[in-house]
């Protein structure tokens, strides 16, 4: 496959983006697939995920391999969580069975699908980890609730959880836009985002995934686009949650919120530059620092949210960071770019 139309669009990205060069620099990551998952490990080793069963891997920073997951040509891998450069589970996101995992502990040459959906009307949206053994996922309400799963061998193998407090309003979901509509903290606390209903409410539970309780956040909803799209946590009482609306991608208004009470209560907080939000995650080693994007670009917070810079104006899916000077971004026809600005710190 040629990779001059992918070229191109880099090309283009450069020329419309004059923050470009300060903050992302393109890298090849010889796909055109939609990417939307993305683990960082470290400075060097990060795994990345799309549509059309692919998977992306480098172990020096620079240099990416692209591969096709056996068997998951048609399956959307919307989120990945990694924890080395061999070992690393792609999550598959869609109706029913196209819902599923896969696993991998030789880097990619070989994958073992561990679990999919069994339930026709369910829609997986993410996963995240305590430690390398336990991890949690969820996916759209099944019977009017919100589907549980957890597993304690390092994603080898899954169990539905019998939660309780995970009630659907009328029309609500969540999104699988990155993989970050739930975020896990500490040993045990876990959050999830939801949208399309007639308010978007972020989940919180303290007990691995057991128990849980809904508050709603200022981020408008209303409609099957709109809603919290990704929560953060640097610790369990400090959170952020973002999103928007995915059709209007630069529209102004609320998309963003903070928490200090670990989910208790949110307070708006509108991120830079405004417009839809699809991921929020924290900057190890930066203490209080986050870094948002979506298709309105991406920004950063050095306070917790309460004040927004605007780092970029290239539309992304997502992002994540190992360090404050290590971070990539990936998101639409293969695009993927390092971070290579000043250390987030």
């Amino acid at each position: 496959m040629s990779l001059r139309p992918h070229a191109l669009f880099i090309a283009a990205l450069l020329a419309a983006s004059p923050a470009f060069a300060q903050s992302w620099q393109p890298q090849a990551s010889n796909t055109s697939a939609e990417l939307r998952g993305l683990s960082v490990v470290s400075s060097t080793v990060a795994w990345a995920s799309g549509t059309k069963g692919t998977v992306l891997r480098t172990v020096d920073g620079s240099h990416w391999q692209a591969m096709q997951v056996p068997d998951a040509d048609k399956i959307d891998f919307r989120d990945i969580q990694a924890f080395d450069a061999d070992t690393a589970i792609a999550m598959g996101a869609g109706p029913g069975a196209a819902s599923r995992l896969f696993r991998t502990v030789d880097g990619g040459a070989h994958w073992t699908p561990v679990a999919t959906n069994g339930y026709a009307d369910g829609f997986w949206d993410g996963m995240a980890f305590w430690d390398k053994d336990n991890g949690i996922l969820f996916g759209d309400p099944v019977k009017g609730r919100f589907q549980i799963y957890a597993t304690g061998d390092g994603g080898a193998s899954w169990r539905e959880v019998d939660a309780t407090g995970l009630d659907a309003l009328p029309s609500e979901g969540a999104f699988a836009a990155s993989g970050t509509s739930i975020a896990v903290a500490g040993t045990g606390d876990a959050w999830i985002g939801t949208g399309g209903a007639s308010s978007a409410r972020v989940f919180h539970s303290g007990d691995r995934g057991r128990t849980w309780r809904a508050q709603a956040t200022p981020i408008p909803a209303g409609a099957a686009a709109k809603g919290v799209f990704s929560v953060a946590f640097a610790h369990p009482k400090e959170g952020i949650a973002v999103g928007g609306d995915y059709k209007e991608k630069l529209l102004e208004g609320v998309n963003g919120a903070v928490t200090r009470d670990g989910g208790a209560t949110w307070t708006a907080a509108p991120v830079q530059p405004a417009g839809y939000m699809s991921v929020v995650v924290p900057v190890p080693g930066a203490a209080r620092t986050y870094v948002a994007a979506g298709l309105a670009g991406s920004g950063i917070t050095r306070d917790s949210g309460k004040s927004w810079t605007a780092l970029d104006t290239t539309p992304v899916n997502t992002v994540g960071f190992a360090t404050p000077s290590a971070g990539w971004a990936v998101g639409p026809k293969g695009l993927l770019m390092k971070y290579i600005g000043k250390a987030i710190n």
